[in-house]
């Protein structure tokens, strides 16, 4: 899954992030309201998860735009107001749920992987391609049958091309989707990780998955699909 964090204290966010992406989130940050409101709504992301307390454009008025715009899309506010009518006030503007600070990480992840959970439907949160599937919340891998371990990137990467199997996908597509980059033509990090998918998705199966399109990029095969 995606996640937005916005919030202007650095050293939190680092840490946020890499918590996160220890449980193999693909995790970006803003520093403060403005960069946050345009990423939320420029980006598809699966949560969100938001400071009040921001430098220019506070929290709830980045909540609110969010919600005029991303009627579903799950708001978990993450704030040092403790008091119940900001917690009231910010429920009935259309966040999804309210942590406190100081709070435990582990909490934080409990609710984040619930929200998750219940802004995902089945067919959207579990993709199949052939043998080979995808638990987008549970964040786990099999095919076949057998587990298979993947990074966060090599996570995000096959996460891509699961959602557009069949499509012929160029490196400038991967990078910008996966990486959130531009396309640099002298950088190969698009060939590595494919590669580091292919030893782990194709490697010891009878039918290769991904496949190399001369002059294009790279295909994940289609044939028997399932939502």
């Amino acid at each position: 899954m995606r996640i937005l964090v916005v919030e202007d204290d650095a050293a939190l966010s680092s840490f946020l992030r890499k918590g996160l992406e220890a449980e193999h989130h693909a995790v970006d940050t803003a520093q403060n309201g403005e960069q946050g409101r345009s990423m939320a709504l420029g980006i598809d992301y699966d949560l969100v998860v938001l400071d009040l307390n921001l430098p220019g454009v506070d929290g709830l008025s980045v909540l609110k735009s969010v919600r005029q715009r991303k009627t579903k899309l799950p708001v978990l506010i993450l704030t040092a107001r403790s008091r119940v009518e900001d917690r009231v006030h910010c429920l009935d503007s259309g966040a999804d749920d309210y942590l406190v600070k100081p709070f435990s990480f582990l909490e934080l992840s409990a609710r984040a992987r619930a929200l998750l959970r219940r802004s995902h439907l089945p067919s959207e949160s579990v993709l199949r391609v052939r043998d080979l599937s995808m638990d987008r919340v549970e964040r786990k891998v099999e095919r076949a049958g057998r587990a298979i371990e993947l990074t966060t990137k090599e996570f995000a990467l096959l996460e891509y091309m699961m959602r557009n199997a069949g499509r012929r996908l160029t490196r400038a597509m991967i990078i910008e989707h996966v990486w959130n980059l531009t396309f640099d033509s002298t950088t190969n990090v698009v060939d590595v990780y494919i590669n580091y998918l292919r030893r782990k998705i194709d490697d010891g199966f009878p039918t290769s998955l991904i496949h190399t399109v001369r002059g294009v990029g790279y295909q994940l095969s289609a044939d028997g699909v399932a939502a």
